[in-house]
């Protein structure tokens, strides 16, 4: 964790190395997959250290065991394929940062020289954009022009809530003695079927791929299980993989609903109960009411749930 702090610094982002992957470190992994144009959603995966680091290339990260660095060249077909960009670089990905800047109505050259022009050009835009004014362009530099220049989702901004807000005690669901989940009378008509769908299913065997392929099986994976459950509110028409969870509905906990999902796992919160594979060995059931960690887990929810 603190090697990958360590390696964000390295690319101009504000972050504490302290361990931990808090608030602070996901922007700061969003604003390098903004830089990068990867998708934004502040898991450092595979992709987004191999691309930090592949960034980095001729740079030397001090860390615990010493220094260490990624060699000397890296690709430079796309803007955040070498950072920071300074002055007497040239390249593909100098020309995209000059026609970038044009296009934020800074006046520039477009010749993939980072010569004298460019680094007035740069530090022009810098002041105008409220960036640290140095000529040089880093990680956070290029994550705030792709903003400007391209739109979308803007990475300093809050996310959505990863915890739902707390029901009242008559809105959430309870486990019965026989490990079913007993819906809540309040509750929307759709939550009352996911949960009715969940107890079909709450005491099958965990087998890795059931419930893809066909809806009726004799054991169901963790992906196969929300899937089921979804299904019997009519929210699914098609299983999903836990990968494929993660862009699923809209983004953040929902007040009824709340899905997470990473590239290995996926589980939802149903009325204030966790419907997990994970703990079905020991509880006997895939209701929990207890909680676990959503560190590394991006967040949906069924739209109106």
């Amino acid at each position: 964790m603190k090697t990958l702090q360590r390696e964000l610094k390295a690319a101009g982002l504000s972050v504490s190395v302290d361990g931990q992957y808090g608030p602070a470190t996901v922007t700061a992994v969003k604003r390098f997959q903004r830089a990068a144009n990867l998708r934004l959603t502040g898991i450092a995966d595979a992709t987004t250290q191999s691309r930090l680091r592949q960034s980095l290339g001729g740079k030397s990260v001090r860390g615990s065991s010493g220094a260490y660095g990624y060699g000397s060249s890296a690709r430079s077909s796309h803007l955040g394929d070498r950072i920071p960009l300074h002055k007497g670089m040239s390249g593909h990905d100098v020309k995209i940062l000059q026609d970038f800047l044009r296009r934020d109505h800074i006046r520039t050259s477009i010749d993939g020289q980072f010569g004298t022009g460019t680094v007035r050009s740069v530090r022009h835009w810098e002041r105008s954009s409220s960036r640290s004014v140095d000529g040089v362009v880093d990680a956070g530099d290029i994550a705030t022009l792709r903003q400007q220049v391209e739109g979308g989702a803007d990475p300093t901004v809050a996310a959505p809530p990863t915890q739902p807000a707390k029901l009242a005690p008559g809105d959430r669901a309870q486990v019965g003695s026989d490990g079913l989940a007993i819906a809540p009378a309040g509750a929307p008509q759709a939550v009352k079927d996911i949960i009715a769908a969940g107890n079909v299913i709450a005491h099958k065997p965990y087998r890795y791929g059931g419930g893809h392929g066909r809806w009726n099986d004799s054991g169901y994976d963790c992906s196969g299980s929300v899937s089921y459950a979804l299904h019997g509110a009519n929210l699914l028409n098609t299983q999903l993989t836990s990968g494929q969870f993660e862009s699923w509905g809209a983004a953040g906990a929902g007040p009824w609903v709340t899905i997470y999902a990473n590239g290995g796992h996926v589980y939802m919160l149903v009325a204030g109960l966790r419907f997990d594979t994970s703990g079905l060995s020991s509880d006997g059931t895939r209701w929990h009411t207890s909680s676990r960690s959503t560190s590394g887990y991006v967040v949906r929810h069924p739209v109106g749930l």
